[in-house]
């Protein structure tokens, strides 16, 4: 079964909004469809990200529902060590997703950070240590394809 790194802003995304392409992929996992591989700093930053007052207002969240949440991805997922050595994008919170990913085992590395899909040469970087980075809507085509 592939290991799956999910950035948080689809984890984020997928919470969210029970209805977007992001959701779907959580729904695949839950059924047991890819592994997830996470970060004490992954998870400290969707829990950041979840319990924002205004995120948890906006979106009517209360905090039970966000550490029910929070204890499943923990419970459910591969533990990956990150050092924070990693030095290879621009942003040093995408580093630790990425090491996440390397150190992991991952396969694939879906987000929809611009800073990570878009740049070629970080892609390259990741392909050469053996991880895809895919956007949301082409894992899920692969996925849904039974391509993996």
């Amino acid at each position: 079964m592939p290991i799956v790194l999910l950035d948080t802003n689809v984890w984020v995304s997928a919470f969210i909004n029970p209805h977007g392409a992001p959701a779907r992929l959580k729904e695949a996992w839950l059924a047991g469809r890819f592994d997830v591989v996470v970060s004490i700093p992954v998870l400290e930053e969707i829990a950041d990200v979840l319990t924002r007052p205004r995120i948890q207002h906006k979106y009517g969240l209360t905090t039970e529902d966000i550490e029910l949440f929070l204890r499943l991805l923990q419970e459910r997922a591969v533990h990956a060590d990150v050092t924070g050595r990693l030095c290879i994008c621009r942003d040093p919170d995408d580093d630790l997703v990425l090491e996440t990913a390397i150190v992991g085992g991952a396969q694939y590395a879906v987000s929809r950070d611009d800073d990570l899909k878009s740049d070629s040469d970080l892609v390259a970087q990741m392909r050469m240590r053996g991880v895809q980075v895919l956007t949301v809507q082409h894992f899920l085509e692969r996925l849904e394809a039974d391509a993996l």
